[in-house]
This record gives structure tokens, C-alpha cells and sequence, in this order.
């Protein structure tokens, strides 16, 4: 395919762009196989236009097309919740723009993608990529414990084709054990250490469904993996991201979740949280009330309801809570797990992390955390994120697990303003670079995938644009304190906020809150390179966060 063949009319005079908030601009739109460009119309000076609209294609969610007489309208809806006008002179150009923009928005092979064309100038593909290793954090847990070892029996991805070639496993068990176990799990995805948390030594676990089945089969190599995890005699939790109801209905389908009898020094929580196809209802429900500024107050407070998002961020983080209480405080191992193991799942795990970890809480921990739990950890992107809210197509496989991740770690910023390294800018660049990117970290489905597209070697990393010295310090949040303790979030309704940054960032100014940061980073630069004259600045010698949110303390239920 040539995308020129879908290029039906490359340039456009006199486009008018409206977008909210900003006055309309008028001018010259082009059309390339990946970007839709504006450039306004020069002075009379022999001046040049200026680029108004550098808008990647693979953004828009939805067109929409207005025709009247002579003159069309076109509503860009961007998967990153922008939405945009232009009125464009002329019915053919009007529809051709349009049909062209679906298209090339709708290209679906992964190597057609922007990625594999963009090459800055200040980048190499090569940077980036090794950043965050496995081996790496395997490293840091040898120097701890020889409890566990580096397995990198899934080199050629034949036991599992969505786990990464090297994954960390109990040190007495070796890869035949591995292969038979995986065999056991849905997908090939047999138990596998999640995180080991220092302070005791516990750790947490991740997996697919056992494949128990209505004949309620067992297998002795997955029931030794397991044990072995909990080296000696302790005790531990299996948190299952399903209903009861919804684990016994599975096992009827060939699946299940691991018995008592089989597996005896592990107890079962059962924590639903949804995924599929009702938490990308819930996304769209909220978009569309974000979007419709005619409310009254009861109707809006009545369409939030609806929409359900803020229960799932409270189901989210409570079920993480729990995860990191029995490993804090019960001081016992946890393994989670919903069907597949590659949503719901990773979402906890994810989560218990940022909660219990300081060192995934700073910019370089977050972004390792990232790729260790949601990329390497097979979180299928492509699959998940092929449009947004606005989409008129109702893909099966489409869900915003990812956004729920990233709209929980924003709550637990603004319950803990001083705990995180990274601002709310950092979570919101990354949702923008997970529906629509130039750069090749967030493609495909799997390691796999991204080996066989070379996405590593033909594409850069988004790590190695957000870590450039002039990048990394838009993403830094200026009140930063290390805080070694577990920050346990509340839970409580009154706790839980709308995320109005992402949510409404395109609907209402965010100049003054805008300003206000800006100043705040203004005055703690200016204290650290004035040590002397910082001794009386609030900001320099605020305290750090506590354990428990001032808002309103407490820990989520059971967690």
C-alpha cells in the first residue's frame, strides 16, 4: 500500500481552524501521509506562515463531515480528547480531506506507522532502549536474596509468546518445571515475581488463570512453582481480579482459579474489577459528560455517577491497597491474578508498587516500573488502544486499563503532593503517547511483536526524548521530598476527585494553574542556586508527606 493512494487532495487555501478556547485562524492545510498541517497565511512583507496545526494523524479517533453548498465542515475528535473545526471552501475538497483522514488514520499495520518514519536529529534509534533492563532489577533483588534467579527459558517466546524472554522465578526451580506449569496457566502465563519488597522479603506474583477446568485438573510442577515462591513455611494470598461467580463460570469454559485442596497454604480473595468492554463505556459516558458544558448541576453530578470511573479508580486502588497490605503489614506473598493476565492484573501490581516503593516513585523508578509491568509484562497496547472516546467503531478488545493506571497514580499525587518526583505533566504525555505517538515504545502487543517488527532497532524511544535534559525537567514535580514510607491513599468518595487535567484540559484554561507552577519552579530553582538565601522559603522546608493522606486519613478497605 502507498499512501499516496489515499491522499485524495494534498493542499487546501483558505481553511479556517476553530478549536475552544482559542480564536480562529485561517490559512493553508495540508495533508501528508501522516500529519495534517495548517500553516497561517503570511504577512504582506514576504513573510512566512506559521505552522498553526501539526496534528499526527493516527490522533484523530473520529471525522465527522458537515456539507453545505459550497462551504464543508470537518470535526477532527483526537484521540487525546481535542477536538477540533475546520471549514474548508469547496464540497470535493471538503470530502476528500475527510475520506483521506479516516484512512490514514485507520492504517492498522504497525510498521505503516509514524514511528518507523521519524528520525529527529538530537536522537539515536539505539537511545533509550537498554535503559530499564530486567537483568537489572534481577540484580538489585540478588543482592538481597538467592531465593530467586534470571530464567531466560522463554528466549524464543515457545512457552509463553506474551511474556519477555527473561523473567525472574524461584531459584530452586528449574525450566522443565517452567514449561510444564506453563501449560497449566492460560496464554503460557505461569506465576512469575512481580516485585520483592525489601523491608521483609515477601513478594508479589503475577499469572493467568489456572486451566483447572470442569474435571478440575491439577499440576504437580504448578503447585511446586508456587510453593517454592513462598520459601519455607509461610503463607499467601491469591488475588483474583474476578468475581466468585465469574471465576467458577470460567472453569466451566476450561479455566478457574487454583482450590484449597490443591494448593493449601494459599487463601483466595476474590476483588472484581471490570475491564473489556464496560470500562471503555465508562470512559466514553465520562468524555461525553466532560464535553457537554449545558449541564445543570444535578445532571452533571448525575452523568459522573453514571459513567462509573471514579469507581473504578476506588475499585483499582483498594484491591492494590490490599495487595500491599498483606505484603507490608500481614507480611506474607501475594500472586494476582485475573483471566489472561494481561490488564487487570498488571494494574495491581503496578499499582501495590508505586504504593509500597519509593524508588517507583521517582522519574527514572516510574519509567522502569513501566516497562517492567505493563510493556516487557505483555500489556497488549495495540489491541487496547486503537481509538479513544469519540470512535463510532466498537472494537471487543479495546479498554483504558492503562489510563485507569495512570488516573490512580494521579490520585495518589494529590493525596501526596510531596511524594512523587514526577508531575501530573509526565502522566499526561504518556497518555498522549499511548493512543498516538512518534515514538515505538508503546507498540504492538508483546516483546515478541516487537521483535518481530524491529521496533527496537527502526524506531526511537520515548524514554530517550522524556530523559533529554531540556524534556526531563518539564516532567519534574518542584515539591518533591523522598519518602521512604508506604503511602496508603483514601479511598473514600470524598477522597477521590475527578482528574480535571486530562478530563476537562481542552475544555476550560489551565493558563493560571499553568503560571502557578511555573512559579513554584521559578522559586525552588532559585533556592538551589542560592543555598544562603533559601533559609526562610516554606517551599524549600516544607515536610514530607506522611504516611496516610491529609485529606482524610485512612487506608482503602481491607487494604
Amino acid at each position: 500500500m502507498e499512501f499516496a493512494e489515499l491522499i485524495k487532495t494534498a493542499k487546501v487555501e483558505n481553511v479556517q481552524l476553530s478549536c475552544s478556547g482559542l480564536p480562529p485562524i485561517k490559512g493553508t492545510l495540508c495533508i501528508t501521509s501522516h500529519h495534517l498541517l495548517l500553516s497561517s497565511q503570511p504577512g504582506g512583507n514576504g513573510e512566512q506562515g506559521t505552522v498553526e496545526l501539526w496534528l499526527l494523524i493516527r490522533n484523530v479517533d473520529a471525522v465527522e463531515k458537515r456539507v453545505a453548498s459550497s462551504l464543508g465542515t470537518i470535526t477532527l475528535k483526537c484521540k487525546d480528547l481535542k477536538v477540533l473545526q475546520l471549514e474548508i471552501p469547496g464540497m470535493e475538497e471538503c470530502l476528500n480531506i475527510a475520506s483521506s483522514t479516516e484512512a490514514l488514520s485507520s492504517v492498522d499495520s504497525v510498521m505503516m506507522m509514524y514511528p518507523f518514519f521519524y528520525r529527529p536529529q538530537s536522537m539515536k534509534l539505539k537511545d533509550g532502549w537498554q535503559l530499564y533492563p530486567l537483568q537489572y532489577y534481577y540484580e538489585q533483588i540478588a543482592s538481597e536474596t538467592g531465593a530467586w534467579r534470571l530464567s531466560c527459558a522463554n528466549g524464543d517466546f515457545t512457552i509463553c509468546s506474551s511474556y519477555p524472554p527473561a523473567v525472574i522465578v524461584p531459584a530452586t526451580v528449574d525450566d522443565n518445571v517452567l514449561k510444564k506449569a506453563a501449560r497449566f496457566r492460560q496464554g503460557g502465563r505461569f506465576p512469575v515475581l512481580s516485585y520483592y519488597h525489601k523491608k521483609n522479603g515477601t513478594v508479589m506474583l503475577r499469572s493467568s488463570q489456572p486451566l483447572i477446568g470442569p474435571n478440575r485438573k491439577r499440576c504437580q510442577e504448578d503447585e511446586v512453582l508456587l510453593s517454592a515462591a513462598l520459601d519455607g513455611g509461610g503463607r499467601g494470598f491469591i488475588i483474583d481480579t474476578r468475581s466468585a461467580q465469574a471465576a467458577k463460570q470460567a472453569r466451566m469454559m476450561g479455566g478457574g482459579t487454583e482450590p484449597t485442596s490443591s494448593y493449601p497454604r494459599w487463601k483466595r480473595l476474590h476483588r472484581p474489577l471490570e475491564r473489556g468492554r464496560p470500562l471503555q463505556e465508562s470512559f466514553i459516558k465520562l468524555v461525553d459528560a466532560c464535553n457537554d458544558t449545558s449541564l445543570s448541576m444535578d445532571r452533571w453530578l448525575s452523568k459522573l455517577e453514571s459513567s462509573k470511573w471514579l469507581a473504578h479508580v476506588k475499585g483499582a486502588l483498594s484491591t492494590a491497597c490490599l495487595a500491599a497490605q498483606c505484603m507490608e503489614r500481614e507480611e506474607t506473598c501475594v500472586l494476582v491474578h485475573g483471566a489472561e493476565g494481561t490488564d487487570t492484573t498488571l494494574l495491581v501490581t503496578a499499582l501495590a508498587q508505586v504504593i509500597l516503593d519509593p524508588d517507583c516513585r521517582t522519574l527514572a523508578g516510574f519509567q522502569g516500573l513501566l516497562e517492567r509491568e505493563w510493556i516487557e509484562a505483555g500489556h497488549p497496547f495495540h489491541f487496547r488502544y486503537a481509538h479513544s472516546a469519540y470512535s463510532h467503531v466498537r472494537l471487543k478488545q479495546e479498554a483504558p486499563i492503562f489510563l485507569l493506571f495512570l488516573d490512580c497514580v494521579w490520585q495518589l499525587g494529590r493525596q501526596f503532593p510531596f511524594s512523587l518526583q514526577f508531575s501530573e505533566h509526565l502522566l499526561l504525555v504518556l497518555f498522549e503517547h499511548t493512543y498516538a505517538s512518534c515514538y515505538g515504545t508503546f507498540l504492538c502487543n508483546s516483546e515478541k511483536e516487537r521483535r518481530l517488527c524491529k521496533v527496537k532497532e527502526k524506531t526511537h524511544s520515548l524514554w530517550a526524548w522524556l530523559n533529554q535534559p531540556s524534556e526531563r525537567k518539564k516532567h519534574l514535580n518542584p515539591l518533591y521530598t523522598y519518602n521512604a514510607l508506604v503511602i496508603w491513599p483514601s479511598v473514600e468518595p470524598q477522597s477521590l476527585q475527578l482528574w480535571q487535567g486530562l478530563f476537562l484540559r481542552w475544555i476550560r484554561s489551565s493558563q493560571y494553574l499553568d503560571e502557578a507552577w511555573a512559579e513554584i519552579q521559578r522559586l525552588v530553582t532559585s533556592c538551589e542556586d542560592a543555598p544562603e538565601e533559601s533559609a526562610g522559603c516554606a517551599l524549600c522546608h516544607s515536610q514530607p508527606d506522611a504516611a496516610y493522606p491529609l485529606t482524610i486519613a485512612g487506608t482503602a478497605n481491607e487494604g
